[in-house]
């Protein structure tokens, strides 16, 4: 199971576009809102969430996904459930995957120490200890990072590369008739 966590003010392309990519590639995704069911974003668009963070397990979970915009991020940092499953995917060897300011929520907890990363503009004091790159999208270990809403794209399709196959993931990108 995938799990993408949705604050109130996330950033709208960041959080949907993760869903669905990773729905294209059959994998099981459930979206969670941190707050309740009905999450808006930073933009005004409001999604319906499949759960509520409280009805959230990590039984069979393989990834958690954390989108970022503001005040989204800020809302994920500091919703407990969301610092559990963070903790459970760390200490458990499964994938966590943040995008745009998501990762500093990462480096705060000290997760990115030592490891490339990547954010966007202007966040990078806040990955402590991580060697940061000026790449879309960095995967060191279980850790996948993007750069922000225009990487969006190429974050979800180096999720479905890691978690299905670069065949899979190359197909995708056919369909959607990315360029490169």
């Amino acid at each position: 199971m995938i799990y993408v966590f949705f604050g109130q003010g996330f950033e709208e392309i960041e959080a949907v576009t993760p869903v669905d990519l990773l729905r294209r590639a059959e994998l099981p995704v459930k979206t969670v809102g941190v707050g309740g069911k009905e999450i808006t974003g930073a933009h005004g668009i409001t999604v319906m969430c499949d759960l509520t963070e409280e009805e959230a397990s990590p039984e069979g979970l393989d990834m958690i996904v954390l989108p970022g915009g503001m005040p989204g991020t800020l809302s994920l940092e500091h919703s407990e459930t969301v610092q559990a499953f963070i903790d459970f995917c760390a200490e458990n060897g499964k994938w966590i995957a943040a995008i745009c300011a998501a990762p500093s929520i990462l480096g705060h907890k000290g997760l990115l120490a030592g490891r490339c990363a990547t954010c966007y503009p202007g966040f990078e004091d806040q990955l402590a200890g991580a060697r940061i790159q000026e790449d879309p999208v960095c995967v060191d270990g279980k850790f996948v990072t993007g750069k922000g809403p225009g990487a969006a794209v190429e974050f979800s399709l180096k999720l479905v590369e890691l978690l299905v196959s670069p065949k899979r993931a190359e197909f995708l990108k056919g369909s959607l008739q990315c360029r490169g």
